[in-house]
């Protein structure tokens, strides 16, 4: 298949959307200056999440406090985010932003979790038990170095 084979259909609705987020919260953080508390936009967006996705991101988020307290609350995209000197290292996506059959904790290259030549940056979160929280807990530690 060749390039001329195929037709680009542009970004999906959703995807817009969470441009048009980002630009918005890029906006109020400029206006806001760089060393605002953003937590409460976050336990906002997580506030207006389905009863699913809330107990997760809250629970989540609760985790993030726990283990990588250093990390910073903030909207990335329009999805609960915790960042280091601004730079996102991981967040949380709610099954029902991209219209997903789960939700997914992701990490960026900013997380230390490097390992080898290959590492997932991405979870899919269905539940969180003793086992799993315990895991993400680890994951976060490691993450925020």
């Amino acid at each position: 298949m060749t390039a001329n084979d195929t037709s680009y259909e542009g970004f999906t609705e959703d995807e817009r959307a969470a441009m048009k987020e980002h630009a918005k919260e890029m906006k109020a953080s400029a206006r806001r200056g760089a060393k605002a508390d953003t937590e409460p936009d976050v336990l906002a967006k997580i506030a207006e999440m389905g009863d699913a996705d809330r107990v997760l991101a809250e629970r989540v988020h609760a985790l993030v406090k726990e283990n990588a307290p250093d990390l910073t609350a903030k909207l990335w995209y329009g999805m609960p985010a915790y960042a280091r000197d601004g730079k996102v290292v991981c967040h949380f996506q709610s099954a029902a932003k991209f219209k997903s059959r789960y939700a997914t904790l992701g990490f960026s290259d900013q997380a230390a979790l490097d390992e080898d030549t290959l590492w997932p940056t991405s979870y899919a979160l269905t539940t969180l038990t003793p086992a799993t929280e315990e895991r993400i807990a680890a994951l976060l530690k490691q993450a925020a170095g």
